[in-house]
């Protein structure tokens, strides 16, 4: 597989242009010199890499104000032949924008995605509170409808960076209910080594409980517990075979190559009947990824040292 920071490396986002997934991957390194495709769908975006279309693809997992995204969360759960690379996390700041000439006491309808809808009902409430919603693909989608002669709409809320690709008029600047809210965004590709270690990493798995019953999750959990191994997400998703089945979806602070990671991994695979490895990957905030208790690589080493020499007779 090419490396992401080859030069003909191809990144699938998704799109158009404007989106908060395209501010996502300016941030990727050297993802100047590559090729980038837009998408509409989580699901286009994994299925560009596997059929080779994409190198990469960035899509969204996770947002400060309504969690995880399940799109990606249950497409990764489908997508065996997928690995995680990197995180990114994009700050979530809308504008309303409009065609030149527009006024906010003139807008009646406003078109955007209904999750960046659900952020901004406080400003909408209080300014626009006869407007309706249209919903679109996406905020971009939504700006750049207003400009083709196709939308009924007399606005639209996007990233403030819509206006670097689009002629429009803001008319309301970061309207979002939370001035702090943030996306996370993945890095995936095709399985590969895991990006080398740096002690500021995460982890991301899904494993299926073996059964239900009394205290399942709590022996899942205290596979990373009795390693100190923290999760720094946890998130439940339906298998979909039946009522009551669910996925767990869970990021821990650490890496692959970490001694208690590894143990942490190997008890949930002679846990679970399902374990998808998802990947090893720097962390966006570079906080350290420390393991609480004696869990540190020297520490382990020290065990299977001492216990080879009991095995050697000695």
């Amino acid at each position: 597989m090419a490396n992401s920071a080859n030069r003909k490396s191809t990144y699938a986002f998704l799109g158009p242009v404007g989106t908060f997934t395209e501010l996502a991957l300016a941030q990727v390194k050297d993802s100047k010199n590559a090729k980038s495709i837009p998408v509409s769908t989580v699901t286009e975006a994994i299925d560009a890499v596997l059929m080779g279309k994409a190198t990469r693809a960035i899509v969204p997992v996770e947002n400060s104000i309504e969690g995880g995204v399940s799109a990606t969360l249950d497409a990764l759960a489908n997508s065996a032949e997928i690995r995680i690379f990197g995180e990114y996390l994009v700050p979530v700041t809308f504008n309303l924008v409009a065609k030149p000439g527009t006024k906010l006491t003139d807008v009646k309808v406003i078109s955007t995605h209904p999750t960046a809808y659900a952020q901004c009902r406080n400003f909408l409430a209080e300014n626009l509170p006869k407007h309706t919603h249209l919903p679109a693909t996406s905020t971009a989608a939504a700006a750049a409808a207003l400009l083709d002669g196709k939308s009924t709409a007399d606005a639209a809320i996007a990233a403030k960076s819509i206006t670097d690709h689009y002629k429009l008029t803001v008319l309301a600047k970061n309207i979002g209910d939370n001035k702090n809210a943030q996306t996370r965004f993945i890095e995936i590709g095709l399985p590969a080594k895991p990006t080398a270690r740096t002690g500021k990493d995460k982890t991301s798995v899904i494993v299926e409980l073996p059964d239900d019953r009394p205290g399942a999750l709590l022996e899942m959990l205290e596979q990373f517990a009795a390693r100190g191994v923290n999760l720094s997400r946890i998130e439940s998703r339906p298998v979909g075979d039946q009522l009551g089945r669910y996925r767990f979806n869970i990021d821990v602070e650490g890496h692959i190559d970490d001694e208690a990671v590894a143990e942490a991994l190997k008890g949930l695979h002679r846990f679970s009947p399902k374990v998808i490895f998802l990947g090893s990957y720097p962390r966006a905030d570079k906080q350290k990824s420390e393991h609480q208790g004696n869990n540190s690589n020297k520490e382990f080493s020290s065990a299977d040292t001492w216990l080879n020499k009991l095995r050697a007779g000695r």
